[in-house]
C-alpha cells in the first residue's frame, strides 16, 4: 500500500486582490497565506508518508521574479527530500510565463515534465508509470492529451494535465480535451488541474479536480485542499480532499427586512460571524458581506454607508480578534416605503419615480447622460473606472444595478427633505 497527494494551482505568492487596511485587519497574515498553505501540504506529505506530489500546473503566478519565491519554493521541496518525497510537476498557463521556472535549478526529488512532449517517468519499486507534459507557452489551444501514450501493462498509470477540459465558468479554455478521450488512455488515476473548484469528473478510473489550494478572492470560496489519493494492490482504495488552506472565503448574506435602526443591523452582522466562527476552527475568514431587504434602517444606513460599514467592522474585530478579516460591505437594503404605490401618486416624487423606471424597463440612459459620463470617466483615476464595482454604460444589467441605486438613494432625500419640512 502507498499513498500520493495530487495538488494543483499553487500560485505561490500570488496577491490576494482587495487588501484594504483597516484597524485589526490581519493583513500580514493574509499576505503569506499562498506560502503558508504550501507549507501546510508539505508538512501534510510528510505526516502520511506519501511516496510522491503530483503538482498538475501553475506552480506558480505569472512572470515572477523576485527569487525569494524561489527559494522559498526550493526550501520546501527540500524538506520532501529529506523525507524521502519524490514531487512530480507539470507547467501550466501561468508557469509558462514565468522566468523563475525556466532558470530555478530545483532538489534531485524534483522532476519537471517536458514542454514539447508527453514524457514517462517509471517508478519499478512502486510499479507505477507517470505521464505528463507542460503548456510550452500560455495559451494552449489543442488537446494536449490526445499524443498521451496508452497505459502501460503492468503498471498503476497515472497521467497528469494541465486542462479545461471541456470549459469551466471563471476559467480560459486551455488544453480543451473530452472525458472520453482521457478514459481511452486506460490510465487509473487522471491528476488534472486549471480548475480552482475540487471536481471529481469520474470514478473508477479517477479523472479529479482538486482544487487550488488557498483561496485568493471572493470567487473563491469555501475551504481549499489538495487530494490524499491511497492505493493498494494496484486499486485505487481512498482518494479524500485535506485542507490546507490558511483562509477561507465566505460571502454572508444578512437579510435587514425586520431591523428598524442601523445598530440592529450590526448587532445580526456580529451574531452571523459568530456563527461561521463557531462552523470554523481553523483559517482566517475572509468576509464579503451583503446586507440586503426592505427595512426602515435603510434610510440611515444610506445616508452615511460608509460610517456603518465601520462599525460593522468594529464589531467584527471586536468578537473575533484577528480571526476575521472584513473584505467588502455592500449595503443592498431598499426603503420600507412602498414605491410602487407612490409611483402612481401625482406628486413630483412619483413623477420622478416614473421616469427613472422607464429607464429601467429599456437598460439604457438619456443620451445626455452617457455624454456626461464618458466626459467625467476619462478624469476620474483607474482604481475608480476598472474592476468588478467599475460602472459600465455598456451593460443593461450593470445601468438596471445603477438605476436601482438611484432610485432607493433620490428617495431617501426627496422624503428626508419632506419630513424635515422641505419643499418637494
Amino acid at each position: 500500500m502507498f499513498k500520493f497527494i495530487h495538488t494543483a494551482d499553487i500560485h505561490l505568492d500570488s496577491p490576494l486582490r482587495g487588501l484594504e487596511r483597516y484597524e485589526g485587519a490581519p493583513i500580514e497574515q493574509i499576505r503569506g497565506a499562498t506560502r503558508q498553505a504550501l507549507k501546510n501540504l508539505v508538512r501534510l506529505a510528510i505526516e502520511e508518508e506519501v511516496k510522491f506530489v503530483l503538482i498538475a500546473g501553475d506552480l506558480y503566478d505569472g512572470d515572477w521574479k523576485d527569487y525569494n519565491t524561489a527559494l522559498f519554493l526550493t526550501s520546501e521541496m527540500s524538506k520532501l527530500r529529506e523525507a524521502g518525497v519524490k514531487v512530480f510537476v507539470i507547467s501550466g498557463n501561468h508557469d509558462a510565463a514565468s522566468q523563475i521556472t525556466r532558470s530555478l535549478k530545483m532538489p534531485e526529488n524534483v522532476t519537471r515534465f517536458s514542454v514539447r512532449r508527453p514524457e514517462t517517468v517509471r517508478l519499478d519499486d512502486l510499479g507505477i508509470a507517470i505521464h505528463g507534459r507542460g503548456f510550452p507557452q500560455r495559451a494552449v489551444m489543442e488537446d494536449l492529451s490526445a499524443s498521451y501514450p496508452f497505459a502501460l501493462s503492468g503498471y498503476f498509470n497515472i497521467g497528469m494535465l494541465h486542462t479545461s477540459v471541456t470549459g469551466r465558468e471563471g476559467h480560459e479554455t486551455y488544453a480543451p480535451c473530452k472525458v472520453e478521450s482521457l478514459l481511452t488512455k486506460n490510465y487509473d488515476y487522471w491528476a488534472l488541474g486549471h480548475v480552482h473548484k475540487r471536481e471529481i469528473l469520474h470514478e473508477n478510473p479517477w479523472i479529479v479536480f482538486p482544487g487550488n489550494i488557498q483561496g485568493r478572492h471572493i470567487g473563491e470560496i469555501g475551504t481549499k485542499s489538495c487530494t490524499l489519493v491511497t492505493v493498494d494492490n494496484a486499486r485505487i482504495v481512498n482518494v479524500e480532499p485535506r485542507t490546507v488552506d490558511v483562509l477561507e472565503w465566505i460571502y454572508l448574506i444578512s437579510d435587514a427586512a425586520h431591523c428598524e435602526l442601523p445598530d440592529e443591523v450590526v448587532d445580526k452582522i456580529q451574531t452571523q460571524i459568530e456563527g461561521e466562527l463557531n462552523k470554523n476552527d481553523g483559517p482566517l475568514l475572509a468576509v464579503r458581506i451583503t446586507i440586503q431587504g426592505a427595512c426602515r434602517a435603510h434610510m440611515e444606513l444610506m445616508s452615511d454607508p460608509q460610517r456603518w460599514v465601520n462599525e460593522i467592522r468594529a464589531a467584527v474585530t471586536d468578537i473575533s480578534g484577528q480571526s476575521v478579516w472584513i473584505e467588502k460591505v455592500n449595503i443592498e437594503t431598499k426603503t420600507a416605503v412602498d414605491l410602487e404605490e407612490m409611483m402612481k401618486s401625482n406628486s413630483p416624487l412619483g413623477e420622478l419615480l416614473r421616469f427613472i423606471q422607464d429607464m429601467d424597463s429599456t437598460g439604457t440612459l438619456p443620451p445626455s447622460f452617457v455624454e456626461d459620463f464618458t466626459h467625467l470617466k476619462a478624469k476620474l483615476p483607474g482604481e475608480i473606472t476598472q474592476g468588478e464595482d467599475a460602472i459600465n454604460i455598456e451593460s443593461p444589467e450593470k445601468i438596471r444595478e445603477v438605476i436601482e441605486d438611484v432610485k432607493q438613494l433620490l428617495t431617501i432625500r426627496l422624503l428626508s427633505s419632506r419630513g424635515s419640512g422641505g419643499s418637494e
